[in-house]
C-alpha cells in the first residue's frame, strides 16, 4: 500500500521549492497566534462568511506598531464564500472594493460554510495536483460542539484531499484507511501530546510506531479504546490502520514570535 507523507512544515517559515501547495480558509472564530504565517505559506486565502469579520478584526492586533488600515489593505483574502448571514456589510464592501471575490450561496442550507470553501479549492484543483494540495483551516475549533462536529466530518466529505483543522492548541486531520501514513514530527513546534481517534467506526486493525504507546494490530472504538493522551518520541510516527483516523497533535507555543519578527 502507498504510503502518505504529513508533516506540520506550515508551522515554519516558509521555504522554496516546497512540493505542497497551501490554501488556506478562515472560518469565524479567533485566529490562531500563528496566522500570519499561514497566511505566507498559502497561495489562495478564502474566508468562510464570518471568517472575513476575524481577519478585518483581528489581524491588525499582529502588528501594533502599524495602522490598522495599512495591515487590513496588506490581507486581502482572494475570496469570501458562504451563507453571507455573519459577515459584516462594511467588511463585505471594504474587501470587495479592493478586489476580493464573494460568492453567495445562502440557497445551500445543507452544507456547512467550510464544505463550501473546501469544495470550490477541490473543483479549482487539477485531479493530477490534488495530492499536493494542502488546505489549513483556521477557526475549525473551539466555540460550539456542533460547529466543530461539522468541521470534523468535511474531513470526511473530503477524504482524498488533505485539509488541517488548526487552533493555537493542536492540529486535526484525517489518515484514510487507503494509505500507510509517516507523520514527520517538527519538534520545535509540535508535540509531544499526540491522539488517534476512530470516528464513525470502528479500527479493529491499527498499528503503529514512533509512540510512546504504539499499537500493535489493536482494536479501537468509542465506547472502547481510543489512543488518546499519548507522546510521540521519534522524528517520524508511522501508522497503518484498516480504518480512516483523525490524527491530533499539540502545538508548542513561542514560536511564532520569532517567526513573526523574522
Amino acid at each position: 500500500m502507498e504510503v502518505m507523507q504529513h508533516s506540520s512544515s506550515f508551522l515554519l517559515p516558509p521555504i522554496p521549492g516546497s512540493s505542497l501547495k497551501y490554501a488556506m480558509v478562515i472560518l469565524n472564530q479567533r485566529l490562531p497566534r500563528f496566522a500570519p504565517l499561514l497566511w505566507d505559506h498559502a497561495k489562495l486565502r478564502i474566508c468562510a462568511d464570518g471568517g472575513a469579520n476575524r481577519l478585518f478584526d483581528e489581524i491588525p492586533q499582529f502588528f501594533p506598531l502599524e495602522n490598522p488600515i495599512d495591515v487590513r489593505k496588506r490581507y486581502i483574502p482572494d475570496l469570501i464564500k458562504g451563507d453571507m448571514d455573519s459577515v459584516r456589510a462594511d467588511i463585505l464592501d471594504f474587501y470587495t472594493n479592493l478586489g476580493c471575490d464573494a460568492i453567495n450561496e445562502s440557497h445551500d442550507q445543507d452544507t456547512t460554510d467550510l464544505h463550501k470553501c473546501i469544495s470550490h479549492l477541490s473543483n479549482l484543483t487539477p485531479q493530477s495536483e490534488k495530492s499536493d494540495l494542502c488546505i489549513l483551516v483556521t477557526g475549525a475549533l473551539g466555540g460550539r460542539f456542533d460547529h466543530e462536529a461539522g468541521n470534523i466530518n468535511v474531513l470526511y466529505r473530503f477524504s482524498n484531499l488533505r485539509v488541517i483543522l488548526l487552533s493555537d492548541d493542536c492540529l486535526i486531520q484525517l489518515l484514510p484507511k487507503t494509505h500507510h501514513h509517516e507523520i514527520h514530527i517538527q519538534t520545535s513546534v509540535v508535540g509531544p501530546h499526540c491522539g488517534l481517534l476512530p470516528i464513525g467506526m470502528p479500527a479493529f486493525h491499527t498499528t503503529t510506531s514512533g509512540l510512546k504507546w504504539n499499537l500493535n494490530d489493536t482494536e479501537m472504538m468509542f465506547g472502547g479504546l481510543l489512543s488518546t493522551s499519548n507522546i510521540v518520541t521519534g522524528d517520524i510516527v508511522s501508522v497503518r490502520s484498516d480504518a480512516d483516523l483523525i490524527w491530533t497533535i499539540s502545538i508548542k507555543k513561542g514560536h511564532e514570535s520569532h517567526v513573526l519578527q523574522s
